[in-house]
């Protein structure tokens, strides 16, 4: 009953907040000039059509009040879905079937990110903790450390330069098409995938280490070692089941964060994914998209966060999710 409750509260907050941030972004937007009709030339029907569905302007294109246009952007947009047509990027295209044409680009490089940098991130972590004080230990922390403290654009213009332009092992941008699974597709996006990794790596390796090192300290581990378990069973059995407890939610939040991809590095190694459309919609003022791709980034954001504050009381069940007790 608790978790019932605390899962429907959180569920409310969080339309509650999707809707007050979507709300302040169309504002936002709507504030700003919209490009005269005029410059589309034998097209400016279509655009006036466009904004006229979608409630933004009168029949004639004249703008109507805001707060006319936010209580059609409501009802046409976030209930009806017509998110209207791409003005600039893909002019005359519907603008969430472009975006539906790119997410599976930005699905695929995160994935193949995460499948990675996951597994890689805890085994660093876990033989860190194990040669705990000793040289390996050290430079693996050394390692971590560098890693997380660069920025991931900066690995992507290194591996760019080192592997792509001078060693010439891989092309310098991501091949285009939907052939997502043959070698030549994911020959070309190892680059982008590696890029995304090393900063993912470095951040579970650091927090594996810290939550295995406490565990292996703890008092009930020197109480299995006594009654007879060697340090392998006892690590095996106990500690990484303890460790996985806080460990584990980041793992499900790094899943969830596959749909949204990374703006920059798409940007950099021209990944046709939502996070090179969502940069380009900004530098060239299609507002639509802008709109469209800003909502998307703020429900996954949101979902993420319940997801991962949810899944506690499911991997621990000593954590009661919304219990006063």
């Amino acid at each position: 009953m608790y978790m019932f409750k605390y899962v429907l509260k959180r569920i409310l907050f969080l339309i509650l907040t999707y809707f007050i941030i979507i709300s302040a972004c169309f504002v936002l937007i709507r504030l700003l000039p919209n490009v005269p009709v005029q410059q589309f030339g034998k097209d400016m029907s279509l655009v006036l059509q466009s904004r006229y569905r979608q409630g933004l302007t009168d029949i004639n294109g004249n703008p109507i009040p805001l707060i006319v246009q936010y209580g059609n952007f409501v009802k046409n947009t976030l209930i009806g879905g017509n998110w209207g047509l791409s003005e600039k990027l893909y002019f005359g295209q519907d603008c969430f079937q472009v975006f539906l044409s790119k997410l599976p680009n930005t699905i695929i490089v995160n994935a193949y990110a995460s499948l990675f940098a996951v597994p890689m991130g805890l085994l660093l972590g876990i033989y860190a903790a194990l040669k705990k004080n000793k040289w390996q230990d050290h430079v693996i922390s050394t390692g971590v450390m560098v890693m997380v403290s660069v920025p991931s654009y900066v690995y992507a213009f290194l591996i760019q330069y080192v592997l792509c332009f001078k060693l010439k092992l891989f092309p310098l941008v991501m091949e285009a098409g939907t052939d997502y699974f043959s070698w030549s597709m994911f020959h070309s996006m190892i680059p982008a995938v590696l890029s995304l990794s090393l900063g993912s790596i470095a951040g579970y390796a650091r927090f594996t280490r810290a939550e295995l090192t406490e565990v292996l300290t703890s008092d009930f581990l020197l109480l299995a070692r006594t009654k007879g378990l060697t340090r392998g069973q006892t690590t095996v059995r106990h500690a990484l089941r303890n460790a996985m407890v806080p460990i584990f939610p980041n793992i499900i939040s790094e899943v969830i964060l596959v749909l949204s991809g990374s703006l920059i590095i798409e940007s950099i190694f021209v990944v046709p994914g939502v996070g090179n459309l969502y940069v380009s919609s900004i530098n060239t003022l299609d507002y639509n998209f802008f709109l469209l791709l800003s909502a998307f980034y703020t429900l996954i954001g949101l979902a993420a966060g319940i997801v991962v504050d949810l899944s506690y009381g499911i991997i621990d069940p000593r954590i009661r999710m919304g219990s006063k007790k």
